[in-house]
């Protein structure tokens, strides 16, 4: 197997008569931080949610690890109405459900912070260690699980510890300190046991002090955690920063990919995203 984790191929997803992402195709190499960047609207968090099984794309297929996770192609109103590319390359549909991706070891963070507001710190992380229980109704109400119960606490514990969320373990999540519950998301998307962790704009509403904590932050827990990390973000100081390669999206199609470097000097990015130099400024 190669250390290809992720290939998008020929994604199009269309809302309608809308093309929302066109004929996207990208990958992403085990232990990279790849980043995913344009201007609002130019369907990044829509291809997120294709990998992640939230959409069926309307053409186009998905790949984890060399498996196909998800595959479909344009047929029922969709097929009078596309108007994306590649059509009649894909006669197969399949879809794997998010709970189905996060098992295979996905997982995500979103642009708005989507914890368990009521409950504590320890309880959000506890909450999603449960996804690879073995236990089913019966043997949890009998509490025939008690030792893996056991076991799901004192890691939970550990990763807090892990992370330096142990002393606000027993704090209730909305009480938190915004960049803390930053970090509290992607602590209970790391008790999935992911190889693969999709961070949608983590450093948004973040001030400087509080993204430069999270780019230290997100370089410590892929090396401690063994990680593959896929982000859309647009602090264009921290994709800089943190990134091995970077993809560019405008209008839903992919116009650039390459290094940081090769992405600061792209003429058609600078254009579309990063902003043009007016002539007369020096």
């Amino acid at each position: 197997m190669s250390n290809q984790i992720l290939k998008v191929q020929d994604i199009t997803m269309q809302f309608g008569g809308v093309v929302a992402v066109d004929n996207l195709s990208l990958d992403v190499n085990q232990n990279e931080i790849v980043s995913l960047i344009g201007p609002n609207g130019a369907g990044k968090t829509t291809a997120f949610n294709v990998i992640t099984g939230v959409y069926a794309p309307s053409n186009g297929a998905v790949y984890l690890k060399d498996t196909m996770i998800t595959s479909n192609y344009p047929k029922g109103a969709m097929k009078k109405l596309y108007a994306g590319q590649k059509n009649g390359t894909y006669t197969t549909t399949m879809r794997k459900t998010p709970d189905q991706i996060t098992k295979l070891g996905v997982a995500r963070t979103f642009q708005n912070i989507r914890l368990f507001k009521e409950l504590t710190a320890f309880d959000n992380v506890l909450i999603a260690k449960h996804m690879r229980s073995q236990a089913n109704f019966l043997s949890a109400a009998l509490g025939i699980n008690y030792k893996e119960e056991r076991i799901m606490r004192e890691e939970t514990m550990e990763l807090l510890e892990i992370l330096g969320l142990q002393d606000v373990k027993d704090e209730v999540a909305h009480s938190l300190p915004y960049g803390q519950q930053r970090h509290l998301e992607i602590a209970r998307a790391l008790a999935t046991k992911p190889d693969l962790l999709l961070l949608d704009e983590p450093a948004a509403g973040m001030n400087p002090q509080e993204t430069d904590e999270l780019t230290a932050f997100i370089y410590d827990i892929r090396k401690k955690f063994n990680l593959t990390i896929f982000m859309i973000e647009h602090h264009m100081d921290l994709v800089m920063d943190i990134s091995d390669r970077i993809y560019v999206l405008d209008f839903g199609k992919l116009i650039a990919s390459g290094t940081p470097e090769e992405i600061q000097n792209n003429k058609r990015v600078i254009e579309a995203y990063l902003g043009v130099q007016d002539d007369d400024e020096e």
